[in-house]
């Protein structure tokens, strides 16, 4: 039935007659949909900053233009790089405000640590639709939203590393199926600032059909492993795993176990595999630029361990420096520089400032990890400080984030390092390549990595071919 303002003459769609005191087409205009939405949304923002003002002062930061706020201060590129300017200009937390949303940057441990003490506050994640409802990153540890709602995830992740026996060898992963999208993160799409974009019809929505095939990458990470290991079940070929443990007793379980099962293994994997790239990478070029921590590692290893097997991760107690190495090596190297988001659940106070409901917190890790008074000489690849009477801070205070969402896998993530750089010390010699010596710079992207570089890698010896 058509509207009243609209009369049909002859019977076809196309002989329409709007009547004069009627809009003047079926729908309302393109330019008055669009004036409508901004004038609603400029009200709201404008509403929500009053009403925020009246509540307490934000940390301190650059100053924004009206409504729009800071949204031309923000880098393109390299983001932890002006946000460590920020905080030696406002302080080690500050913020900015994109269309009315406050984002709160923390530059400092202490900070971190303030935060922690009311933790609770700070346990959800902030709404990202492009990488959440779109992509279904929603559905994985890594932003799901709050606390009551990944409690399975943590029962899953139960796990003892002082009884862990492992070589590096048990570290393999299963085949290429992690989507990597470094370009999922907050921000990075502007339905992130304005999540009404989600009801834009597909075609009109270039990002909708980028987040289509990523969705189905997603999908693919999610039921490839599953399935993989249920095959090998049925086969009676399946290796003990995180997988077929929990399948043992399949008949107990309800949709939602295997549901969580999925996730839960997507998100072990899809946590892991490319911050333990970017960390391995990164272990060989400080070898390169630190010979000398190289030469360390192996003489400890030849006379704790031998030379007749690989290390084991019980023999991390007996392995101080190597310890060390990988210590340095969270610290040298931020595979997440800026981490995940955190929101914030409720309004809140932080070292005298106010943060409001719904603020965004981003913690600057690399600043915090490249911090000279906390590390003298950041730039320099150093086990020993760790080995000192009164050590420098440990960097898994910081580097696998904070409060309740802490990376959970960062015990497994422990164990395949050691094991790793462990192996690579004892049976490889990784020296630099001919041509300019190569430097340490972070890629961009939530994963960073260091930026490409040539090395040579050498068996130590003709038996240590036969341990690889």
């Amino acid at each position: 039935m058509l509207p009243e303002w609209v009369t049909s003459e002859g019977g076809s769609p196309r002989d329409i007659r709007i009547n004069n005191s009627a809009p003047t087409s079926l729908f309302p205009t393109m330019q008055s949909t669009t004036i409508a939405l901004s004038l609603g949304a400029l009200s709201f923002i404008l509403l929500r900053t009053i009403f925020r003002k009246a509540k307490g002062s934000l940390p301190p930061g650059p100053p924004g233009l009206p409504l729009i706020g800071n949204v031309l201060d923000m880098p393109s590129t390299m983001e932890w790089l002006k946000f460590a300017d920020w905080g030696a200009k406002w302080g080690d937390i500050c913020s900015v405000s994109l269309f009315g949303q406050p984002i709160v940057i923390l530059n400092s441990a202490t900070i971190i640590e303030d935060l922690n003490e009311n933790t609770a506050a700070f346990s959800t994640r902030p709404r990202l639709p492009m990488a959440g409802e779109l992509v279904g990153y929603d559905q994985t540890l890594v932003l799901i939203p709050s606390a009551a709602f990944f409690s399975p995830f943590y029962l899953f992740f139960d796990f003892n590393p002082s009884s862990f026996q492992a070589t590096a060898r048990d570290f393999e992963l299963i085949g290429n199926i992690l989507p990597t999208r470094s370009e999922v993160s907050a921000g990075a799409f502007l339905v992130d600032v304005f999540p009404a974009m989600l009801r834009i019809p597909e075609i009109l929505a270039p990002f909708k059909q980028t987040a289509r095939i990523w969705a189905r990458e997603t999908k693919h990470m999610v039921e490839a492993p599953y399935h993989f290991v249920r095959q090998q079940m049925t086969s009676g070929t399946a290796p003990i795993s995180f997988v077929s443990s929990l399948l043992k007793e399949e008949e107990k379980l309800s949709e939602e176990d295997l549901r969580d099962i999925k996730f839960t293994a997507a998100s072990f994997y899809g946590g892991g595999a490319d911050t333990s790239a970017a960390a391995m990478q990164a272990f060989f070029l400080a070898m390169v630029l630190a010979p000398e921590v190289q030469r360390e590692a192996q003489t400890e290893i030849d006379s704790v361990v031998g030379t007749t097997r690989l290390p084991l991760f019980s023999d991390r107690e007996q392995l101080p420096y190597v310890s060390a190495v990988v210590t340095e090596l969270l610290r040298w190297h931020s595979v997440a520089p800026l981490g995940v988001p955190h929101a914030a659940m409720e309004d809140t106070v932080i070292n005298g400032h106010f943060i409001p409901e719904g603020s965004v917190i981003i913690a600057n890790l690399w600043n915090i990890l490249n911090d000279p008074e906390t590390y003298p000489k950041p730039d320099k690849f150093d086990p020993t400080r760790y080995l000192r009477p009164f050590p420098q801070r440990d960097p898994r205070t910081v580097c696998f984030g904070f409060g309740r969402r802490v990376c959970p896998g960062k015990y497994l993530a422990e164990v395949s390092l050691f094991c790793t750089v462990a192996s690579i010390l004892a049976t490889f010699d990784i020296s630099r390549a001919p041509g300019p010596l190569p430097v340490h710079e972070n890629t961009q992207g939530t994963i960073s990595h260091p930026k490409p570089f040539d090395c040579v890698v050498k068996p130590r010896s003709d038996h240590a071919v036969t341990l690889i």
